[in-house]
């Protein structure tokens, strides 16, 4: 078992050209779904801006980004990231989530620990620190849209 904590950086309509500019930088390989790819457009026009994408280099740098949908509420610099939990094991991740989670912590859960179109589990929850925690379980190959 494993996990990995990796910055998730939240932009409107830019996300993929963040995420070519830190392949540019750091190396590595892009991979970036689309609202569209997730069967997820709830408006048309944002249906191929970047929906879940990211940057991971064989020198282990990683970066995630999205495009925050436009019926969300965004200010850049507030909120401009949040921290992804990902890992290969669902008891795990579980377990981290129900600690995030638990009734005397104070959090306020944004998308409950569920089954997603992109992962096994998926969650958002928000500490009461004002922290947003991403959680999910990895599943390899789901999808391999990689960007050249």
């Amino acid at each position: 078992m494993s996990i990995a904590t990796v910055t998730h950086v939240n932009l409107r309509g830019t996300a993929r050209e963040a995420l070519e500019h830190y392949r540019a930088v750091f190396g590595g390989d892009l991979t970036a779904v689309t609202y569209r790819d997730a069967g997820a457009v709830t408006d048309p026009a944002e249906a191929d801006q970047v929906m879940w994408g990211q940057v991971a280099s064989a020198s282990g740098f990683q970066v995630m980004a999205y495009d925050v949908p436009g019926g969300r509420p965004l200010e850049p610099g507030v909120a401009p990231y949040f921290v992804s939990v990902r890992g290969d094991d669902a008891e795990e991740i579980a377990g981290y989530w129900d600690g995030l989670t638990a009734p005397d912590a104070g959090a306020t859960v944004v998308v409950p620990l569920a089954p997603a179109g992109w992962a096994p589990l998926y969650g958002m929850v928000t500490d009461r620190f004002g922290v947003t925690w991403v959680l999910d379980v990895t599943a390899p190959g789901t999808w391999s849209q990689q960007t050249p």
